[in-house]
């Protein structure tokens, strides 16, 4: 099940502003270029259509930004960084779906590298760098140490990854697996700064985040209200910077990743590299974005803010 629902509404306040359709809309004068991941999904059913670059809109609020790349993520350009981020703080029973996370490993093409690390006190510790050897990272895994509280903040991790990870692939994805809630901050604050902060540096770095909730160790693993803002917390992060959140609710681990890894793998064959002009500004800085297309059942998702440089003066 998907939280996407599950949180529409606390999200609301941050969530983008649409554009009415009798908005007036100008077109933005060239500035710098900005590249971005985008999956394309299908309202209904599975199986998206093939979309082309005369059917993608990009704003910044009313203003329409020209598009100049747009590129499916296949053949010479399917190249993908995914690193599998699991939380050291998680129940034991994390180990029931190792099988399922080494087959969904296994089964990536040539063209993916991927890596193994945990989240430990704040850090992420690295199992397996990115390699294109994807048995060896299968065999990464290993138990969690199951120690309430010793991940600290999960976003702590996810910032520490995203900072050492060099750029360089156009396609770099985190597949999250974590209870998601903070203990450093505490619950019950949308504004959490340690998820805002994640969020800004994934979408600064242009990493998509994929998140699975999975009960922690101790105490709040079974906390009725740490649980809920931990679903949401993880929500917030894939939502927003173009990924998928996948949760089970509250009555205990799922019994398999499988459906949630196959959805992760549907998103990946469907991605395409896009390249828009952004309106030109005096300073660098995160700016909003939206995408859209007129196809039916046809949906474009990416990460709701980029970074656009300064334009030149």
């Amino acid at each position: 099940m998907k939280l996407r629902n599950f949180a529409f509404a606390l999200l609301a306040a941050v969530a983008i502003p649409t554009l009415s359709a009798g908005a007036q809309e100008t077109t933005a004068a060239g500035g710098p270029p900005v590249n971005m991941v985008v999956t394309v999904e299908a309202r209904h059913g599975m199986n998206p259509p093939a979309v082309d670059r005369q059917d993608v809109m990009v704003y910044e609020g009313k203003t329409r930004d020209t598009v100049t790349g747009w590129t499916p993520a296949k053949g010479d350009n399917a190249g993908l960084e995914l690193f599998i981020l699991l939380d050291d703080s998680a129940n034991a029973t994390l180990a029931t779906q190792f099988e399922d996370i080494r087959q969904f490993i296994n089964s990536k093409p040539a063209t993916t590298k991927v890596g193994v690390a945990y989240m430990d006190n704040g850090s992420a510790q690295i199992a397996q760098e990115l390699t294109a050897d994807h048995a060896q990272a299968a065999k990464s895994l290993r138990l969690p140490r199951g120690i309430a509280g010793v991940n600290g903040s999960p976003y702590f991790s996810l910032v520490d990854l995203i900072k050492r990870w060099p750029a360089g692939s156009p396609r770099r994805e985190v597949l999250m697996i974590s209870d998601g809630i903070d203990l450093y901050y505490g619950s019950g604050d949308l504004q959490d700064p340690y998820v805002s902060d994640a969020i800004e540096q994934a979408q600064r770095a242009g990493v998509i985040v994929y998140a699975i909730y999975n009960p922690g160790a101790g105490h709040f693993a079974h906390s009725y209200w740490h649980s809920y803002w931990g679903q949401l917390y993880l929500s917030r992060v894939a939502d927003e910077t173009g990924g998928e959140s996948y949760y089970i609710g509250f009555s205990g681990p799922a019994v398999t990743f499988v459906p949630y890894l196959d959805d992760v793998e549907h998103r990946l064959n469907n991605q395409y590299l896009l390249t828009f002009l952004a309106k030109p500004e005096k300073k660098s800085g995160m700016q909003r974005v939206k995408l859209a297309t007129e196809l039916p059942n046809t949906e474009l998702v990416g990460a709701q803010r980029v970074y656009v440089p300064a334009s030149a003066q």
